[in-house]
Order: C-alpha cells, then structure tokens, then sequence
C-alpha cells in the first residue's frame, strides 16, 4: 500500500507539469487543472471595454514549493515551481447589439517560460502555450456592468505525454463565464467573474479532466485615477476526473487565494499591480502569484 501511494504521489507530480495557460492555474486534473489563469481579472471585470480595439497585456509570476494531498497535508518532497509568463490579448467589442447588450470577440496568446524540480527530474520549457478565442456580450449602467461570455481554450501548445513539462493540455476546454460589476456613487466597488470548465479527452493518454468552477472576485474602493482594494480567486473541481472511463477518486483540487492589488487609470490607459497567496489548498501546489496588467483603447 505504501509503495501504491508513493506511485500516486508521483503521478500527481508528473501531471503538474503539462501546462494549460498563461500560468499554473490548478493541479488535480490532469496536466494541471484549469485553462484559465486564476486570479487574471480584478477591478472591474464585469465592465468589458466599449465598443473600440484594445489591447491587453498580463505579465504574471507564480511560485510553489509545496504540494498539498486530499487532506489540505503538504507532501513531502523536493518540489519547485517557477513560472513566468506573458499573455497578449486583444479585445473588439462592435457596436452591433443582442438583447441589449455589445457583442465583441476576443483572442489570448500566451508567452511562458518555467522551470521544475521534482522527483520526477528537472525540466525548463519556453514556448507559446494555449490560445484562447471567445466572444461576448456586454451590458452598462451607472453603477451596474456585466458581461456574458464564452471562451474556447484551443490544444496549440507543445505537447509530449513522456514529457514532464508541457505547454499545452492537448484538448479543448469550453469555458462560459458571467462578469458582475458594482461600483456605487461613492467610489466602492464589489466585481467577480464566474466562470465553469467543460473539458474534452486527452486523445494522447485516454484522460478526462473533471469540470471545474472558479470566480476571480474583487473589494475596493477608488478615488480620482487610483482604486485600491483586496482581490484573488477561489476554484474548485466539482466532477471526477476519469482514466479509460473510470473515475479518479480522491483528486479534486481547491484553492482560496487572496492579497492586495491597486490600479492607475487616466484616459485610455489602466494599469494594475496584485499580489495573491494562495490558501485552503488540495491536490495541487500551493504558491503565490504576482500581476502586472496593462490596457490600452484605441
């Protein structure tokens, strides 16, 4: 039995390493759970751009030394993480409307660089990893925006399942997400995006990622050109993952993160700086990530 765990903890170990997205967004599915980056969005995520091109840019940093079981427990290991990664978006919200709301597409290219100690070995990988193409609606009042969306995650990355780094997950994710934004006369704002993950069968390894459901969601409060509040993100796999068509019990993976962030808006310009350490964590790494996110409309 004890030899049978030590092979479990090696094959979870083994899946961390084949990335999704921009960054390690969660580990327990295989590969690495999620194909969204966790904790992307922040202020004002239910206020999608107006009708108009803009250009976004993420530069991000995750680090972990620590791999939590099903019981929240670090497993004893040598383990490193280090991630670097940048991801180019461009947003076009036309002036076309549906049920009173903008429809516009969009598309993300990410840009990473990571290294990984194991006991699996050692591994550095640099590349393009998933792209990601959706479209949406958006929808605006005074103190009230949303957005409804619909993202594809598409298998472009670099893909070996002998290797122990991969850039990409080798199939599609389908992501439907909702963004909510309140911000009130006096400057306080409540924003959360809430997304759900369908994900098809790695055709390479016969592995089925369970569905998994994550919100980025944001407190703060702005005055003149700054904001500054609390943010991070919470996810949690809701269904099993399964090999050959049998369920990978005990697997799930959950995470709570949390920190600081602030933004810097003038014009047609935002910039925003956030820090989140990661908590309450099963079945994957626990680390932290720091954001820089940079917007221009054109």
């Amino acid at each position: 039995m004890y030899a049978l765990k030590k092979l479990h903890i090696l094959f979870l170990c083994m899946a961390v390493f084949a990335l999704v997205s921009p960054l390690f967004s969660a580990y327990a599915t295989e590969g690495g759970g999620g194909a969204y980056p966790n904790g992307a969005e922040g202020f004002m995520s239910g206020a999608v751009p107006p009708p108009g091109l803009h250009f976004v840019d993420y530069l991000t940093t995750y680090s972990a030394d620590k791999f939590m079981d099903n019981n929240g427990d670090e497993i004893p290991m040598d383990f490193k993480v280090r991630a670097s990664v940048n991801v180019f978006r461009l947003v076009y919200t036309t002036q076309k409307q549906f049920f009173g709301g903008y429809w516009g597409i969009q598309g993300l290219v990410p840009v990473m660089h990571m290294e990984v100690t194991s006991p699996a070995g050692k591994d550095e990988k640099t590349g393009i990893g998933d792209i990601d193409v959706g479209t949406f609606l958006s929808w605006h009042s005074k103190n009230f925006h949303a957005a409804l969306g619909l993202d594809f995650m598409l298998p472009t990355g670099d893909y070996d399942k002998n290797d122990i780094a991969n850039l990409g997950r080798n199939y599609i994710t389908i992501e439907p997400a909702i963004g909510l934004t309140y911000i009130s006369d006096s400057g306080f704002e409540v924003s959360g995006k809430f997304m759900y993950d369908y994900n098809t069968e790695n055709k390479d390894t016969d592995y089925l990622s369970g569905q998994e459901f994550h919100v980025d969601y944001t407190l703060a409060f702005h005055k003149n050109n700054f904001a500054l509040g609390l943010g991070g993100y919470y996810y949690k796999q809701i269904t099993d993952d399964e090999v050959n068509g049998a369920s990978v019990e005990n697997n799930k993976g959950q995470v709570l993160a949390a920190g600081p962030q602030i933004m810097y808006q003038k014009d047609n310009l935002i910039m925003s700086l956030k820090y989140q350490q990661e908590m309450m964590v099963k079945n994957r790494p626990e680390g932290d990530k720091l954001w820089f996110k940079f917007i221009y409309s054109f």
